[in-house]
């Protein structure tokens, strides 16, 4: 059986590019690796995994490049996803959030170890910020 290496991308749909392109670039300050001005924007996140925000149905059209088609693809409804953390970095993160009006939604004590807290993008993803100890790969 071939192995899996990790997951390298994460994709969020939202509905104005410019809005959450400044939440991920001003309050998270993820560098930009790609995009434009109307459909996509792609983020470095840690050197080790790449985080992609398309435009709410605009990737509905498969793309074609000089290399292949991308299909089509989009989504709906709030989702989830985690960004590691170390924890000594947690309450600057905390602070951080704060200095830019987002409030922690919840905050867990996980019972394996590691502590987590969420907070909300503009399009209402749940964003979790997580220590060390919350998986057993993690």
């Amino acid at each position: 059986m071939p192995k899996l290496d990790r997951v390298l991308e994460t994709c969020l749909y939202v509905d104005d590019l410019e809005r959450a392109a400044r939440f991920y670039e001003e309050v998270l300050d993820l560098p930009r690796l790609d995009g434009d001005e109307t459909r996509f924007r792609a983020y470095d996140v840690g050197g080790q995994s790449v985080l992609l925000l398309f435009l709410r149905g605009g990737t509905l059209k498969p793309v074609t490049l000089s290399g292949g088609t991308v299909p089509p693809h989009d989504g709906s409804g709030p989702l989830h996803f985690a960004f590691g953390v170390a924890a000594d970095a947690l309450p600057a993160w905390e602070q951080r959030l704060s200095d830019h009006g987002i409030a922690v939604e919840s905050t867990v004590d996980w019972p394996r170890g590691g502590r987590s807290i969420y907070v909300r993008d503009p399009d209402g993803h749940a964003v979790e910020f997580a220590t060390r100890g919350l998986w057993s790969t993690y």
